[in-house]
């Protein structure tokens, strides 16, 4: 009977590569493994956003402004429970005080949440066109998982829609600082000297610069007539001018050490040019730290981006990210009467901790001193 190996034994640990040993070692982070299954997640619902979606993230409601969660049933007013989860239908009366609508649980209407339903018509991609989301219910579209927003808009729709830019432009980011990190670092470490002192010192002049206020002037001087994705790819650049400081100085401390080895001697006694020695030699050697910077850089990318668009500063509407779905949630009083306007913040808190449990557990993984 096929029994599960639950060990190493010595052997496999001399003859592993250096990625499975990696492997081996990130698979014993538990918090680690939790956050890459919790990405995995978030950047499949963004990718195949319009599928996950229970309706149009973009259709207005006046009728069902401000509309709280919707509560789901697994036990009806009988008290029989119900394998298939429902909810109720809607109906609204007026405050006698306020005057404001008041929506309550229609208990005399029971909709069942199914797989695989028909509902608003989307464009995968902007490509394929089709009506399936992955749940919902039948007529009428009474579902709204995290309620509504302003406009009656449904803001689980709407959320899972902004993951689309909020994740993207984390990773677009830091491949932009990242490719500005290998070049400049590269040099620094390799080449010493002038090239070394001038690079530092510009490295040193940006950290002291005071990031949250130099964002925010940079972004208020994109012209406010620019199309979304102009706006999109000028953040974007933004944010990696300033991020690009931490990969190099990591870059130029490893080739610091590497560049008297043995290995690098010879590559340049046999003639290699000094960018063959660099790209070919050099760079692979330093592979696992980069890896862990990346890791941890792609959050504050996250939190730039959603903290200039929570100001206003960043994208703007129509364009929806974590940050632009925040901007509602600014006063108190939409803190004390709708609080589920804050949801979208949750998911950049989580998203920010699955990185790190992910980049510590990297780190851990790739430290050549442990098993």
């Amino acid at each position: 009977m096929w029994k599960r190996k639950n060990t190493i034994t010595g052997e496999e640990i001399y003859t592993a590569s250096q990625w499975q040993l990696i492997w081996w070692r990130f698979k014993r982070h538990k918090l680690a493994l939790l956050g890459m299954i919790i990405l995995f997640i978030l950047y499949t619902m963004a990718i195949f956003a319009e599928f996950f979606c229970t309706q149009d993230p973009f259709k207005e409601d006046k009728d069902r402004v401000f509309l709280s969660p919707t509560k789901i049933h697994f036990v009806d007013e009988n008290g029989r429970f119900h394998l298939v989860p429902f909810v109720y239908g809607l109906k609204f009366e007026r405050d006698p005080i306020t005057w404001e609508k008041v929506y309550t649980e229609d208990r005399t209407k029971r909709y069942s949440i199914r797989l695989f339903v028909r509902g608003d018509k989307y464009k995968l991609w902007g490509i394929f066109e089709s009506d399936i989301h992955l749940f919902g219910i039948d007529e009428p579209n009474i579902l709204f998982l995290f309620g509504t927003d302003d406009l009656g808009r449904d803001l689980y729709s709407r959320i899972i829609t902004a993951s689309r830019i909020s994740l993207s432009i984390g990773l677009a980011g830091v491949f932009l600082s990242f490719i500005l990190g290998i070049i400049l670092g590269g040099i620094s470490g390799y080449q010493g000297g002038s090239a070394d002192m001038v690079i530092q010192r510009v490295i040193d002049f940006l950290i002291s610069l005071p990031t949250l206020p130099l964002w925010m002037a940079l972004a208020a001087a994109l012209p406010p007539n620019w199309s979304p994705v102009k706006t999109y790819f000028g953040i974007t650049i933004i944010l990696s001018l300033f991020g690009w400081c931490g990969t190099a100085r990591t870059v130029r401390g490893r080739i610091l050490e590497l560049r008297e080895e043995d290995f690098v001697i010879a590559a340049r006694l046999a003639g290699a040019s000094e960018s063959r020695i660099i790209l070919r030699h050099l760079m692979p050697s330093t592979a696992s730290l980069l890896i862990v910077s990346i890791t941890m850089s792609i959050p504050g990318m996250i939190l730039g981006e959603t903290s200039l668009s929570f100001l206003g500063l960043g994208l703007r509407p129509p364009v929806v990210s974590w940050g632009v779905l925040l901007q509602q949630a600014q006063n108190f009083r939409t803190l004390v009467l709708y609080p589920w306007l804050l949801i979208p913040g949750f998911f950049v808190i989580i998203t920010v901790v699955a990185f790190n449990f992910v980049g510590d557990g990297l780190r851990d993984a790739m430290d050549p001193y442990k098993y």
